[in-house]
């Protein structure tokens, strides 16, 4: 009879240190994961390191499809520089200082980065930002229009796409042509808990046609400092999934086994504690 309790009492003592090292191994565990989550830890980098002087402007490529509007005091000098559009009725009419921007007809960037303007001519655009455009524009119409011309010019197609482990995918068109990557996963609803956040993915393609694939990590702060945080027209962003998103588990599963596991051992460990008592 002591055999079998000092049997059971040893079965006992090896059950729970085994039961302490499956939850000290679970607690590690979480606490490991947990570091993978917030993003842009260590903070105090980006305050160490010196910040643009100059604010982010997009530059136009090819294939971009380009808003200009020129208008002065008289609408008559600014009309032959401009589209002309088609009214609700069919008829031509001419932009003037008062058309709206949805009914203006737009250019289109070709492969060399140029566009065929009014009287102007062939310009080269490609590689500009909206105000360099505007100044070039202004500046060779002063021959044609004595007083100084106010030229606006919109990208109307900037768009980017986020994709993979976010709450809602999908392409989004950035009406200030502005956007940085922060932003873009805050239009697709963030990153699920799937997400892996050091591996997210970052496709550009290039004014000549080539791509490429940056790897950015958004637990690090000084990705606020690299040059690929504010994002270009067409980008796209992909959020890696995590190993157990892959294998069509989740964290709610995985904790779910740590407990059956656990659960089974100690039912199984007060089984034979009984059985060796009688």
């Amino acid at each position: 009879m002591n055999n079998s309790f000092c049997i059971a009492a040893s079965i006992q003592k090896k059950a729970g240190g085994i039961f302490s090292c499956l939850i000290a191994l679970f607690l590690l565990t979480s606490c490991q994961s947990y570091k993978k989550v917030p993003y842009l830890q260590d903070s105090e980098v980006v305050g160490q390191v010196a910040q643009q002087k100059t604010l982010y402007d997009a530059r136009i490529m090819p294939k971009d499809q380009l808003t200009v509007v020129v208008s002065c005091t008289n609408p008559e000098l600014a009309a032959p520089f401009n589209l002309t559009t088609i009214g609700s009725a069919g008829l031509t009419t001419e932009n003037s200082q008062g058309a709206s921007q949805s009914s203006q007809q737009t250019y289109l960037v070709d492969n060399e980065g140029n566009i065929n303007f009014p009287v102007l001519g062939t310009l080269k655009v490609g590689g500009l930002t909206k105000k360099e455009v505007e100044q070039m524009i202004v500046e060779k119409l002063k021959p044609y229009i004595k007083e100084t011309p106010i030229v606006t010019a919109r990208m109307v197609n900037y768009k980017i796409s986020v994709l993979g482990e976010v709450a809602s995918p999908g392409t989004f068109t950035i009406s200030n042509e502005k956007v940085n990557l922060l932003e873009a996963l805050a239009m697709a609803g963030d990153m699920t808990i799937y997400g892996i956040r050091d591996n997210v993915k970052l496709i550009r393609e290039s004014a000549d046609g080539k791509q490429q694939i940056i790897t950015l990590d958004l637990n690090k702060a000084e990705t606020l400092l690299s040059p690929y945080y504010w994002l270009q027209q067409n980008d796209i962003v992909y959020v890696t999934p995590n190993k157990a998103k892959a294998r069509n588990s989740d964290i709610s599963n995985s904790t779910s086994l740590w407990f059956s596991a656990t659960s089974v051992l100690v039912s199984l460990t007060n089984l034979l504690v009984t059985i060796f008592k009688k």
